[in-house]
């Protein structure tokens, strides 16, 4: 029996080792092993059981003198001894002995200066047809000479003991930099392996002067690259999806010298309220080589119900990009970005709808990577809650934030790349900004008609606001002029200010410059 080399890592008596399968094989055996069943589109529906989402608090670093100074340790990048990671790998070895195992070889990022190559061992066939589907496949020519830089391995039937293992729960996600391996057991949750593949990427682009971005990316028919950074439910996937543009990807990029780049060769959507008016790309993909999680489905017409969350508010779909019409199948452009835009949902109703921002405060918000929550959307909460995530990626960077700040200060310096602030939430009025608006105002942003507009200075966030878009009513555009009450309107600044500066106060390496580019404070 053909092993591909899993020997070297101390998997010495596995019952079968099945090699870059095909999506139509990988799915046969998930069925014939149990795992999942198939939906009236063909896509492969599975649950994942206790775990519907990352486990941020159960993810390690491992803290050795190669990497220790590098670290940005803290409540995020938490330490683990090597010892202990060694005794939870030997476990996990132990127990994929005598199993069944999965191995895609393939890539991350579309530029060939800057690939890495990845092996993913996983214990699941639906794993392996999600990690296949999300990551770039490589050509038989490629598969013939693979050599992995990183091995990531998953196996979530293993359980860890939290009073023997030091873990938090019986999960965990462990990041060996300097061995160029991770460790992923305890949980099902396939993004946890999407999302490891990005935390290596973020330390290792960096060092080769490639800004690696949680965000998506477009291209236009002039060959103008945009990027748009924003945390969930602000529009993201959505507003990147463009008839008139080219998709690169919809979550992790890098940013290089002479190209914007994809890590991934898929998408790894949300499911829930998913409609074919609404998402039409989302809901078409979900289709024969798709990965369903945790969407509930009739068991006899096999047709999903998007509305019932009773499974996991975070149901996912992992499909490849060729699903999307209009993809950039590249991955990349051979065009640095021109235009960068953050998006929040801002449900104070303060910030404007469209904002320019200079360097600093390019700098300053990209760090803060702002949106809010919305009061009545979970017990307890009455009012807006300001959610901050720093870079709009704080999960997934081992880094010290100063180090992505700076990255992206460069960046743009250099391409002459125009950086907007775009609030795809609420006003004075209680309402939402309609889409088409947000539309018309990343569209002015793209065309240069922005540039042209006239702008007044915001008085307590600082940026730069136009005062006309075209299919946008003016009024719309300061956010002041929605509001009845004035004094309610000065008073939610305030308190927007002051939890943008409150939150800013852990940022120790950032300049002065770039601390007093943020809201005015009273």
């Amino acid at each position: 029996m053909e092993t591909f080399g899993l020997e070297a890592l101390g998997i010495i008596n596995p019952s079968a080792v099945y090699r870059n399968l095909t999506p139509a094989q990988l799915t046969e055996h998930a069925l014939r092993r149990g795992e999942g069943t198939l939906s009236n589109t063909g896509a492969l529906v599975v649950k994942t059981g206790k775990y519907t989402g990352r486990s941020a608090n159960d993810k390690f670093i491992v803290d050795t003198p190669a990497v220790h100074d590098e670290i940005a340790w803290g409540a995020v990048n938490r330490p683990i001894e090597k010892q202990a990671f060694e005794s939870i790998r030997s476990k996990v070895l132990a127990y994929l002995q005598g199993r069944e195992l999965f191995v895609f070889d393939g890539f991350a990022g579309a530029d060939p200066k800057y690939t890495q190559a990845f092996r993913v061992i996983t214990e699941l066939a639906s794993q392996n047809l999600f990690i296949h589907q999300l990551l770039r496949r490589p050509t038989a020519e490629q598969l013939r000479d693979f050599s992995a830089d990183y091995t990531i391995l998953a196996a979530p039937g293993f359980k860890c003991i939290p009073e023997i293992d030091g873990t938090r729960s019986e999960a965990a996600i462990l990041v060996n930099y300097e061995e160029r391996q991770v460790v992923i057991c305890g949980t099902q949750y396939a993004g946890e392996i999407k999302k490891s593949v990005f935390s290596v990427m973020n330390y290792v682009l960096p060092k080769q002067g490639v800004f690696p971005m949680h965000c998506s990316a477009n291209i236009g028919k002039a060959g103008d690259t945009a990027v748009f950074f924003g945390l969930s439910g602000t529009g993201k996937t959505t507003l990147s999806a463009d008839p008139n543009r080219k998709l690169i990807g919809d979550d992790e990029h890098g940013w290089a010298d002479d190209s914007v780049f994809n890590f991934e060769g898929g998408c790894y959507a949300k499911c829930i309220n998913l409609s074919p008016e609404g998402e039409p790309e989302i809901y078409n993909a979900i289709r024969f080589g798709a990965l369903v999680e945790n969407v509930v489905m009739d068991e006899n017409t096999r047709e999903f119900d998007f509305d019932d969350d009773s499974l996991a508010v975070n149901s996912r779909v992992g499909y490849p990009v060729e699903y999307i019409p209009n993809a950039e199948l590249s991955g990349m452009s051979q065009s640095v970005p021109k235009t960068v835009i953050f998006l929040t949902a801002d449900a104070y109703g303060v910030l404007p709808p469209i904002s320019k921002l200079s360097r600093n405060q390019a700098m300053y918000y990209f760090v803060s990577g702002f949106t809010s929550k919305v009061a009545g959307t979970e017990i307890g909460i009455t009012e807006p809650v300001p959610t901050f995530s720093t870079c709009f990626g704080e999960p997934f960077l081992p880094l010290d934030p100063s180090v992505y700040a700076n990255m992206l200060a460069e960046k743009v310096e250099k391409s002459g790349a125009h950086v907007y602030l775009v609030n795809t939430g609420w006003n004075g009025t209680g309402k939402r900004m309609k889409l088409s608006y947000t539309r018309a105002m990343i569209t002015a942003a793209l065309t240069g008609e922005l540039e042209n507009a006239g702008f007044v200075t915001d008085p307590t966030f600082g940026v730069q606001v136009p005062t006309a878009i075209t299919g946008v009513p003016s009024e719309l555009l300061i956010p002041e002029n929605t509001w009845e009450d004035k004094a309610a309107y000065h008073e939610s600044c305030r308190k927007l200010a002051r939890s943008f500066a409150e939150n800013f106060k852990k940022y120790t390496h950032m300049s002065p410059d770039v601390v007093a580019a943020g809201p005015k404070v009273d």
